[in-house]
């Protein structure tokens, strides 16, 4: 027999490490939830590293000095009375059909301990740059309910790609933490926009057969073969009891259908941008459609010379042309086409997407011609899944730098998005001391959903 080769164990591993769950494992103990009626089936989280400015998105301040409105001019949009940046048209006209909270607030100032905090809803014990992923943090939103309401066999209850968000230290946030590594993502790097994009975790080892897959005990021999990797390796730890559903997904024809971008019309991949962040919104329709519950779709690495939205103005670029040519753009084909699409398709009602940095940017351009970090108030965009379209719920001051009315915070983001898939936000779970905390440190924005 051939050995099972490492890179090899670890794809196969990677898959059973990515959203294996079996339903009625680690229920969440000590608090029975309420009751709650589900108004979307899945959650698709575009989360932007870096944090997109409000100013030059969703909450333009025009009639403020030029040191604050910047140079990018509002344009009506589908709903009397709101306006995005020019720089928008498509989602201009698609106002009616999303929702703004402008209204956004917390208090990390720097990106990995901010994105900690919009990737669980919980704040870190301190706001530092070097602040670094332990077991002792907060699992990630789609952790948790693939610990709580999982996905039906063959379908990963969590997926996250295509990058690994990190400011030095990779951001915690990003996986299932103390509810152990059966809840974390189906995760992989690959790009969706390469020619050849393939899921290596739902590919098959040469010498491996379906038919010896779909037996358990042939799988665990396999693997016990290899027991110096198995002592070694972290990844490989604790496969036995997400095996069976590893499996199931292998062999799930849907799954990997899903993954199969080039079965698209080639019109429609045009229309959501032929980029790695179109594609990837491409893909999160496919998943969605196979029955995926949470989806994390990051925008994160070098756009136009900077990471992601952090539009400093580092190397001395200046903001305006990033945003102009790479990040706004993006933005609108990409995100524009998800949502028609999903509407087109009878998705979008019971999909709740969900558009969100880390943080937003200061009122006052700095001497850079940039944006510093501004996690005081920020917009978020919320579309599908029950909520309502066309409003703005919640107002920032004259010039954007604080609430004004209906102050939200990423806890009630979490717990909205918990509550649309009909997962009770005051449930509990327990940390590795067993100590309960509810799966949402915030209670649900209930006047965005009908």
């Amino acid at each position: 027999m051939q050995p099972l080769h490492r890179r090899h164990l670890l794809q196969l591993g990677g898959t059973m490490l990515g959203g294996m769950t079996l339903p009625g494992l680690l229920q969440a103990e000590s608090i029975q939830p309420r009751s709650r009626r589900a108004t979307a089936k899945s959650v698709v989280y575009l989360h932007q590293f870096g944090g997109p400015s409000q100013y030059e998105t969703f909450d333009m301040k025009p009639d403020a000095p030029a040191e604050i409105r910047g140079s990018f001019k509002p344009i009506s949009s589908s709903v009397p009375g709101t306006f995005v940046c020019e720089m928008l048209p498509r989602l201009a006209k698609l106002a009616h059909r999303y929702t703004l909270i402008r209204s956004v607030q917390h208090t990390m100032k720097n990106h990995n301990s901010a994105a900690y905090v919009s990737l669980s809803g919980y704040t870190p014990p301190v706001d530092d740059i070097r602040l670094r992923d332990t077991l002792d943090l907060f699992p990630a939103f789609g952790s948790v309910v693939d610990h709580l309401s999982p996905a039906r066999p063959g379908v990963p209850s969590f997926v996250s790609y295509p990058y690994v968000l990190r400011d030095g230290s990779i951001t915690p946030g990003q996986h299932a933490s103390f509810l152990g590594k059966k809840h974390n993502p189906l995760f992989f790097t690959q790009d969706p926009n390469s020619p050849d994009f393939r899921l290596p975790e739902l590919t098959l080892p040469q010498h491996l057969t379906l038919d010896r897959l779909e037996s358990r005990t042939q799988v665990m021999r396999l693997l016990d073969e290899q027991s110096k990797l198995l002592e070694t390796s972290a990844l490989a730890q604790g496969m036995d009891e997400s095996v069976q559903r590893a499996v199931s997904m292998l062999t799930s024809p849907g799954l990997r259908k899903a993954f199969d971008l080039s079965s698209e019309p080639a019109a429609l991949r045009d229309r959501y941008g032929r980029t790695t962040y179109g594609q990837s919104c491409l893909l999160a329709r496919r998943l969605v459609e196979a029955g995926a519950k949470f989806l994390n779709v990051y925008l994160s690495p070098s756009i136009g010379g900077t990471s992601g939205w952090d539009t400093h103005g580092f190397n001395n670029q200046p903001m305006d042309p990033i945003l102009k040519k790479h990040l706004l753009p993006l933005t609108d084909q990409a995100v524009s086409a998800f949502l028609e699409d999903l509407d087109d398709r009878g998705l979008l009602d019971s999909t709740l997407v969900v558009w969100m940095g880390e943080f937003g940017r200061t009122p006052r351009i700095n001497k850079l011609a940039g944006r510093d970090h501004w996690p005081q108030c920020y917009t978020v965009l919320l579309a599908g899944g029950g909520t309502k379209p066309g409003m703005v719920y919640g107002s920032s001051d004259k010039q954007g730098a604080y609430p004004a009315s209906g102050l939200v915070t990423p806890g009630d983001i979490a717990a909205s998005m918990f509550e649309a898939l009909g997962i009770a936000s005051d449930t509990h779970i327990r940390d590795r001391l067993n100590r309960p905390f509810p799966i949402a440190n915030g209670k649900p924005i209930l006047d965005v959903f009908a």
